[in-house]
Formats: structure tokens, sequence, C-alpha cells
């Protein structure tokens, strides 16, 4: 292959008059390529970023927060699955770009399109005629060997001149300033989801710079995705659903999925949500069946299909490779793509791509040896300190400088006794490029030089492939080394254009002169509603847990204030005995004793309240029912907005913050309080204002109601049931309307001192007031009757029927009336049998639109991706 010249390095003489600037070029390797000082200056890419604003230490490190603040808002996680139960940490984005030349790019782009060619030719033709292996030019054992590749996936085929649909391929600068593939990513890529996003904050955390610079748009790439996928439906398929298949909600790359399915605009499933039924695939929905066509999949190759592959996989779908065969359906990327993956593939690439192209590679690998042929053994052996060791049957690596002297020899040892199932790739030397404060974490610096690496994204089409422009950069740790490198964050690539523009002005490019919306004569399916079992769930528990959130919330103000209030009294006294009531009740509602029963001192008080407040890990507190919801939201976080997030980030840092302070800062404490409530009510006005009232709406909105209804009938049983001194139930009651936000209400309409009858009449009886019963009641009744399918004779309906029944037959007058042991007896008996036909309703909602056959998968299991696969 003909070598390029590589760019010299040359340093420009001239001091810079930036003290960041001076301080960055202080770091420099020399000899090694640097972006910044590429070409003899200050590198044209580079000076524009730094001459678009003030660029100095104070600025950088403004707007790095600016960032860490949107990434909050936004949601933007990544899942560290080694700590099971974990909803996600937190996304690292570097505030300063990855600047690309418009030259660079055109190189950059012009070898991943020929790379991909190259690659679905090969893919194409291991699992046709496999010629390649009858001609000599790969031995098969690198392909039989190999753990993508997977004998259940011949007869597989996607419509379309392409095999493999998406590629991803991790390049770098090296230290003699070119380009290189260290890996690619063939058999579910992710990324893409996290580079659009990572372009939407960093736009809008410097968007006078980023209008200055105005980098080509990212997002044209997603159109040209959504044609893509259309195009690749099985030719019966006139209105082709497409669905995104998730591993689930504890996925390492979760939020990457359902952002991409957010963009794409369509329905993110797990494999509860799909069945192979009459050999066709199919999305269940409110008990019906939807016909799928195309599924973008994000499950590993070998957890797709229990039935054809591994047995013991919860993520994949029974029967998909068959449906796949029949060309019932289009998986995408295709059954048996991760072959691909091959270290031991890629030094033979450009061999591959003269004999089956006629091509010589416009993009070179990281070399790359197999130990099967002498050359590379020997080359192993010989350089083993220097290489990323590789078994081809598995994801086991080394990497050579990291290895004692006694585990270099074992592993030299193993690749001797079984050559052909070792290959090794070279440890380049890589380039730098300017990093800010999040990439290289030092407090001295703002911008430092550092390895960068990026993601490039491409999708095929019927006319060829076509790039995301830019892609996901990487900030890569060179020290220690690890195998897969292991990255500190991500940044935005910005890519240059020949002539400056208005980022908003620069026309987007056609796909391929392909429409948007039409391709031929299919037009894209309108999906009304995304309604699994599993997003329905999800859903229903999403509106429980908010209001159960908000119920524990308003309950421990109320609590709160009522202790504050009554602290410090004679012993005996109304207000303590009040207090100690309300304490208890607090306990009883939140089942979380014994709690304030075992607590007697004012210490031993304040630690309960706090527990109660900030203790994720204690079930009933109001953390966890905060933990709860957003657990059920990032499951179903393709139907919610982005405003939601920064409502769930003022949710946490309130709580971090409270849990982090003092035990003795009680203001603190009684302000987090009131700024959950706040926070959920914003949820709650959120859900019920911006999204679409669709069956998940309904169901949602249901489980806030019965949920409601029940944290209602609960306090009542537990503070009103029994007959008190009036000045004793006086406290009390104000206590209760409190907590069930009616107090306002009360006063203006009965301007007196709360009375059980007057009480019971609002809270329980009065179809007009938002926190009642009744009104709880008639509202899950309105939702469930617009449910597809309702009859208005179900079980459901029968269960409502019956609370309805239950409070209309009552007087509120004789609510109050007292029997001789002091209790009263038919307020405690109507709210107790009320919240039992509460809990029943709920039990027959969940068998009727929730249950899944053979129950509800779990929403993690084994294996199912890599970091970033």
């Amino acid at each position: 292959m003909q070598q390029r010249e590589s760019s010299p390095v040359r340093v420009d003489p001239r001091p810079p008059e930036n003290p960041l600037l001076a301080a960055y070029l202080a770091d420099l390797r020399p000899g090694v390529f640097d972006e910044l000082r590429a070409g003899g200056e200050f590198g044209r890419r580079w000076s524009a970023l730094a001459e678009s604003g003030r660029f100095d230490a104070a600025a950088v490190a403004e707007a790095q927060l600016r960032v860490g603040r949107l990434v909050d808002d936004s949601g933007i996680t990544y899942n560290d699955t080694g700590e099971l139960g974990r909803t996600g940490s937190r996304w690292e984005l570097d505030v300063v770009p990855t600047v690309v030349s418009a030259a660079d790019w055109t190189r950059l782009e012009a070898g991943m399109v020929q790379r991909s060619r190259i690659l679905d030719a090969v893919l194409t033709d291991l699992y046709g005629a496999r010629t390649v292996l009858s001609r000599g030019l790969l031995d098969p054992e690198i392909v039989f060997r190999h753990r993508g590749y997977l004998r259940a996936a011949h007869g597989i085929t996607i419509p379309g001149p392409h095999q493999l649909f998406f590629h991803a391929a991790d390049v770098a600068r090296c230290a003699d300033g070119e380009f290189r593939v260290l890996s690619d990513r063939t058999q579910a890529p992710s990324g893409a989801g996290y580079a659009l996003a990572d372009r939407s904050i960093v736009a809008r955390a410097v968007p006078t710079t980023f209008g200055k610079i105005a980098p080509l748009p990212a997002s044209t790439f997603v159109g040209a995705m959504r044609v893509a996928l259309v195009e690749v439906a099985p030719a019966a398929a006139e209105n082709p659903l497409v669905v995104v298949l998730s591993p689930g909600v504890w996925s390492e790359t979760a939020f990457d999925q359902a952002h991409l399915a957010t963009v794409l605009g369509f329905p993110l499933v797990e494999s509860a949500d799909l069945v192979v039924r009459d050999g066709a695939l199919w999305m269940r929905s409110l008990g019906t069946l939807r016909r799928v066509d195309v599924v973008v999949r994000r499950v590993d190759d070998d957890y797709a299909d229990p039935l054809d592959l591994r047995p013991d996989s919860r993520l994949g779908v029974v029967g998909l490779l068959e449906v796949a065969r029949r060309g019932a359906v289009t998986v995408v990327n295709t059954i048996g793509s991760g072959v691909l993956e091959n270290v031991a593939l890629l030094g033979r690439l450009p061999a591959l791509g003269r004999e089956l192209l006629g091509e010589d590679a416009l993009l070179d690998s990281v070399p790359s040896y197999w130990a099967g042929d002498r050359v590379g053994l020997s080359h192993i052996i010989s350089r083993i300190n220097s290489l990323v060791v590789t078994a081809v049957g598995s994801d086991e690596s080394f990497v050579g400088p990291m290895l004692t002297t006694t585990a270099r020899e074992d592993l030299l040892r193993r690749v001797q006794a079984d050559p052909g199932g070792w290959a090794a790739r070279e440890i380049p030397d890589l380039a730098t490029s300017p990093v800010g404060p999040v990439g290289h974490r030092r407090h001295d610096a703002a911008v430092l030089p550092a390895a960068v690496g990026i993601r490039l994204f491409d999708v095929a089409q019927r006319v060829g492939y076509t790039p995301m422009t830019g892609g996901l950069a990487q900030v890569l740790v060179t020290e220690p080394l690890s195998e897969p490198m292991a990255t500190t964050a991500a940044k935005d690539v910005w890519v240059l254009s020949e002539r400056r523009a208005p980022a908003e002005s620069v026309p987007a490019r056609p796909v391929d002169g392909i429409p948007d919306r039409v391709i031929g004569t299919r037009r894209l399916r309108v999906i009304d509603s995304v309604s699994t079992p599993r997003v329905l769930d999800d859903l229903y528990w999403m509106g429980r847990y908010g209001e159960r959130a908000e119920a524990t919330g308003r309950l421990l103000v109320a609590a709160s204030r009522c202790f504050r209030e009554n602290d410090g009294g004679v012993a005996g006294d109304d207000g303590s005995v009040a207090s100690g009531i309300v304490l208890g009740a607090l306990t009883d509602v939140t089942a979380t004793g014994p709690g304030f029963h075992d607590a007697p001192t004012r210490a031993r008080t304040l630690a309960e309240f706090r527990s109660l407040t900030v203790d994720p890990r204690r079930q009933g507190t109001l953390a966890h029912s905060v933990a709860a919801l957003q657990t059920c939201a990032r499951a179903v976080r393709d139907q919610l907005g982005e405003d939601t997030w920064a409502v769930f980030n003022r949710l946490d840092t309130a709580l971090a913050e409270c849990a982090q302070s003092s035990a003795s800062d009680e203001a603190g404490l009684w302000a987090t309080q009131s700024r959950v409530v706040g926070s959920m009510s914003a949820v709650s006005g959120l859900s019920a204002e911006s999204m679409v009232h669709d069956p998940g709406w309904f169901l949602m909105d249901t489980g806030k109601r019965v949920e409601r209804a029940l944290q209602i009938t609960a306090l009542l049983a537990e503070t009103v049931g029994t007959a008190r001194p009036p000045g004793v139930e006086q406290v009390v009651l104000s206590t209760v309307l409190g907590a069930a936000d009616s107090s306002v209400t009360y006063r203006r309409r009965y301007r007196g001192a709360p009375e059980v009858g007057a009480v019971a009449e609002l809270v329980l009886f009065d179809s007009g007031n938002p926190r009642s019963v009744m009104y709880q009641v008639q509202r899950a009744a309105t939702n469930l009757a617009a449910l597809p399918g309702a009859t208005g004779t179900s079980k459901t309906d029968r269960a409502l029927e019956r609370i309805v029944s239950t409070l209309r037959r009552v007087d509120p007058a004789d609510l109050e009336d007292v029997d001789a042991t002091g209790t009263r007896s038919e307020f405690d008996e109507v709210v107790r049998a009320v919240h039992a036909d509460l809990l029943d309703l709920s039990e027959t909602i969940t068998a009727a639109h929730l249950t899944l056959p053979g129950g509800t998968q779990p929403l993690w299991g084994s294996g199912g991706g890599r970091v970033l696969s």
C-alpha cells in the first residue's frame, strides 16, 4: 500500500500571548504530533476556537460548569453494571471540543465509507459463498474460532445491497500525524445517541463560540438512519414498523439507546415486549399484537435468541433467528456481524479490499498480527511488551506492558501451545489534542494536551454508506494502559467547513437523493402509542411512585411542622400528645417501623426525620420513592421530555446536599422536604401537560390516582379512627389537612376549627376536591374507560363501582359517632374498606393490562453488551 507522508511537527518559536496556551505548550511531548501546534503555527482549526471568544482558564472553567449542569438536567448517564441496582453514573462531557479540519474530514469520511464497503463485502461472503476462505484470503481458523462467527446465522440476509447496516470505527491520530483505526464495531454499535446529545449540550453551553465556528451539523445523520431503516424492511411491508431492541434500563448505554430511539421516533422495546407467532415478529400492545418489520438490535449477537443461541439469555426473543431467516423481519445489525470485530482480521483488510473491491485502503489500521502464521507468531513473541494480545475465541485480553515477568511467560506458553487461537495489535503512540478540565482532571490547568479518539459512524443505504458528520470523541487513558482502552470524558466533534457560515445556515445534505418521508410508495407508519405491557407497567408504577414520593414529602412537611410547633412543651399537654400521634402515624403510613414509635428523645426523633428523608436504601422513605420513580422513568425514557430530567436533577441535588449536610442542620432538613415536594409537583405538572394522553398516560395517571387515594385512606385510618380530646384532635386534623394539601380549601369553605365530619367530607367524598378519594376514583374510572377495548363491565370497573358505592352510602355526619371504646367504628370501617378495595383495584389493573405471559422479565440480565460496543 502506498505510504502517505506524515505531517511533521514544527514548533513556532514565537511565544503565545495567551497564558492558557503557554501552559498548554509547556506540557507537549517533543516530536509528537499535536493538533494545536500542527503546521508551525497555532493550527487554524484550533486558533479559530481560541479566538472565537474569551479563552482563558476562568472562561473554560465557567463553560465546563454550564456543560455539567446541562448534562445533569438532560439526565445523560452511563450505567456501571458492576453495581447491580445502580441507576446510572453521570456522563462526563468535556466542554473543549475535538475540532477536525475540512481536509482531515474529507480523508476520514472517504476512508470510513470505504472501510464499511470492505467489511460489508467480507460479511456477505463469510455467510454466503465463503470465497475468501476457498481462495486462501483468510485462514478458516481465523473465522471459525472467533466468538462472533455464528453458524446459526447462515441463511439470514437483509434486503438491499448491503449486509453490514451500521458500522462504527474507533479512530485516533497517531504520533506521526496519521489517522488509524483502533477497532471496528459491527455487532451492535453504540454511541450515536451520545454523540447527538453531546452536540446539543455543547452548542447550548457555548452558543457564541459555536455560532462563530459553525461546525457542520451532525443531525442530518438521523434522517439518513430513518430512511435507511425503512428501506431494509421486508418487501411485503407497505408501512414498516421499526423498533429499537434494548437490553433494558440496566444496560451500560441505556441512555444512548433511548435517546437514539427518541430522535428516530421509533418505539424502544425490550425482549418482553416482543413475541414470535405465526412465522412473524409481533409487538404486544394492550391485548393486541402489532407486526414488527425492522428491529434495530442493541443486544449482543449471541443473546438475541435463546432458542438458537444462548439458552440462558433473558435479553433476546425466542424464535427471532428463524423469523429473520425466513425474511419476515429484518434485524440490523444482522445476526453474526460480530465476526468482523476480530482483531486477527484487522491486518488482512487491505488485502481483502484489493481482492474484493480492487481498491487500496484509504484508512490504515493499527498493525495487527495473527499467531496462526509464522510471521505473526514471531512478531508476537519478540514484541509482546508493545502489544495487546487477545484470545480469538473470547474477550480475554492482555496488555503487554502491564504484565509481570511471570504473567508474560505464562501468556507466551499459551500462545505457542495454541497459536491459531491468538491475535495481537500494536499499542500506538497517539498524538495529543486540547482537553478541558473534565478530561485531564488536573486542577492546575484549564486545557492540557491528551490523547483523543473518535468513534465514527455510518449507515448503509441503497446507493452507499452515509456517515455521521463528526462522531463521538473520547479522552483516552494511556497511563495505565487497559483493554478495552479506558476513557475519562466524552467530547463533541466539530467538523469545519471550507467556507465559514453560521451553523443554522449550513444546508442539510440530501441523503442520496431519497426524500426523508417517502420512499417509493412507502410511508412511515404513524404509531399512535407504544403500549406494550412492559411500558404500561413502568408508566403505571411511575405514576404510583411519583405520587408516593409527593405524598410522603407532604406528610413529612406536615409532621415536621407539628413536631416543631409542639417541641419543648410540657409532657402530656395537647400539643405533645398530638405530635406523638402524628409521628406514629407517619411511621405506620410509610411502613418504616419501629421508626418514631422508638424515638423517645429529640435527637432520635430528628435522626428518624433525616433517615425518612434522605436514605434511599430504606424502603418507604422519601429518597427511596424518588429513586424508584427515576428507575421507572429511565425504563420509558423515550416517552418523556427533557424538562422532566431537569426536575429529577434538582431532586437528586436537594437530597444529596441534605444527606451530606451536618446532622444538626435542622433548617436544611426541613427545607429539603419542601423542595422535594415542589419538585414532585413539577413532575406531576409536566406529565399532565407535556405527555400525549395515550393509553400509557391513562395508566400512569391511574397509578397516580390509586396511590393518592391509598395514601389518604391510610393516613385517615391512623389518625382519625380514634376519638381524642378536642385540643389534641384539632392539632391532628390540621396536620391531616396539611398532608392532604387541603388546608386552604378547608379554611375557605368552613372557616372554623377542623371537625371530623367536615374533614371527611372534604378529603373523602368531595368530587370537586382534586385531593379527595372520590375525585381519585372518578379520575381512575375515566382513565380506564379511555383504554382500547374498555367495556364498562370488567373486573376493574366492578372494583371501582364497589369503592364509589361504599363512599356514597355514608353520611359524613355519621362518621363522627364514637362508640363505648372511644373508636369511630363507622369511620374506621369505611376508610379501611376503601383502602382494601383500592389494593384490589390495583391488582385487577395489573392482571388486566400489565401482566406478561410467564411473568415480567427482569430489567437486567447476564451479558448484553460491552462498553460502547
